[in-house]
């Protein structure tokens, strides 16, 4: 498959349909933090990028929403993918995006380089979108919070060693704050502002 073939194939086979099966699967992802859910629609995302990512992408960007891509993604046929499918505006200050996104491996920005609202109008932030190698078998943290049940847990791998303060410092800003969303393949995990997350003790 060349790169034209990339751009011009690979996204919803019925964009109405999907995306809102997509949009709906996302908003309860944010609403119960750290639940594993698996997108359905079978899309094509140029590599890097992950299913999961994509979907997301075609369900949420359009000519309003900047996009910040990685530096791999930025120069691989997925920004030309997103153009054609989205007509998403790419922007390279992370301040201007409404969406981020990286993929497996990529060296992660601060959460706090990205738009974080304003105390008037919080929904004014990034929400980033990050691939990981897997959401099982790393470090493990424990979740509270709302639209969490006493606690819950999670151990995504490939997130850098300052995640987890940096998470902090941006739940500290509420309500204003960047949301997360954490991909791997076809499977997602909504971590938004309000989330706790804490390293389990051993």
């Amino acid at each position: 498959m060349d790169s034209k073939t990339d751009t011009l194939s690979g996204g919803f086979d019925e964009p109405v349909f999907q995306a809102q099966s997509v949009f709906r699967m996302l908003m309860d992802c944010m609403a119960r933090p750290g639940q594993k859910l698996t997108i359905e629609p079978q899309i094509e995302p140029p590599a890097p990028m992950g299913v999961a990512a994509g979907a997301i992408a075609l369900t949420l960007c359009d000519h309003d929403t900047p996009v910040w891509l990685t530096q791999t993604l930025s120069k691989s046929p997925v920004a030309a993918w997103l153009s054609f499918h989205t007509g998403t505006p790419l922007t390279v200050e992370k301040a201007e995006a409404r969406f981020a996104f990286a993929e497996a491996g990529a060296m992660l920005p601060s959460l706090g380089l990205f738009a974080s609202g304003s105390q008037e109008y919080p929904d004014r932030s990034t929400t980033v979108v990050i691939e990981v190698p897997a959401l099982t078998g790393g470090p493990e943290w424990v979740l509270s919070g709302p639209g969490i049940k006493d606690s819950t847990t999670l151990s995504p791998i490939g997130l850098p060693p300052l995640f987890l303060r940096q998470w902090a410092d941006n739940r500290a800003l509420f309500p204003r704050g960047v949301d997360v969303v954490l991909t791997c393949g076809a499977e997602i995990v909504g971590l938004p502002r309000t989330c706790k997350i804490l390293a389990r003790e051993i």
